[in-house]
């Protein structure tokens, strides 16, 4: 019986994986607005009703394949931050806290860039009718916990100078930094949520085309802005 359920459950994940590879390709084609059980199954050669068995509704499948994109990107981000301990043994753990910001950066760029339809689902226009479950905050808050860890171990390793913060801003910093990272003092972890923000709008602006005729070393551009964001985290002292 135990090899006949284990048959049964590599049947669900292949068919499972197959559903989501085929939604994917509805994404990249349509747009996820116009994703349908429907058309999936009838890709895929099956009767709506057995796919239903997979995916109940349409969110279902949404928010299982916006799952694994914010899945995908933080474990890009969380390679890029402990090339070991993700078994990467042949990339160099990066040495500084600016080297470890720079590569966790480039490495979410990299992904958004060659999976630009998934990015489009996470970081894109809100899904219309679609409402996203809690399943969703864990995933979803994975890259920022890489910019955090790398913030701390920078202050804990390097002594940086803190930056400074406005009297007005220290109540929601204090919130921020108690909700946030416990281990960060208020006048980091403020400007450590707007780099985290600023981070993503370059890279959406980047994906979605908004640097056409307007930047074109794009790369270097990028890592230029990478590194001012550090700046105002304390990760290459104070300004000036």
């Amino acid at each position: 019986m135990s090899a006949i359920r284990g048959a049964r459950e590599r049947a669900r994940i292949e068919v499972t994986a197959a559903i989501k590879d085929e939604a994917r390709k509805q994404l990249a084609e349509e747009g996820a607005a116009k994703l349908s059980l429907r058309a999936v199954a009838r890709e895929l050669g099956m009767v709506s009703s057995a796919l239903y068995r997979y995916f109940p509704s349409r969110d279902d499948l949404l928010t299982a394949l916006i799952v694994d994109a914010y899945d995908a990107i933080g474990e890009a981000a969380e390679r890029a931050h402990r090339p070991a301990a993700a078994g990467t043994t042949k990339t160099p753990a990066p040495a500084t806290g600016l080297d470890r910001w720079t590569a966790v950066a480039c490495a979410v760029r990299d992904w958004a860039l060659a999976h630009p339809h998934e990015y489009a689902l996470i970081y894109g226009s809100p899904v219309p009718g679609y409402t996203a479950p809690q399943d969703t905050v864990a995933p979803a808050a994975r890259v920022g916990l890489v910019l955090i860890a790398i913030v701390e171990e920078a202050h804990r390793e390097e002594g940086i100078a803190l930056p400074p913060l406005a009297d007005e801003l220290r109540p929601e910093a204090e919130r921020l930094a108690a909700d946030l990272a416990p281990g960060l003092a208020p006048a980091v972890a403020a400007p450590l949520v707007a780099a985290w923000s600023q981070l993503f709008g370059l890279i959406s602006f980047e994906v979605f085309g908004q640097f056409n005729r307007v930047v074109e070393a794009r790369e270097v551009f990028f890592r230029q802005a990478v590194t001012e964001l550090a700046r105002t985290v304390g990760l290459l002292g104070k300004r000036g």
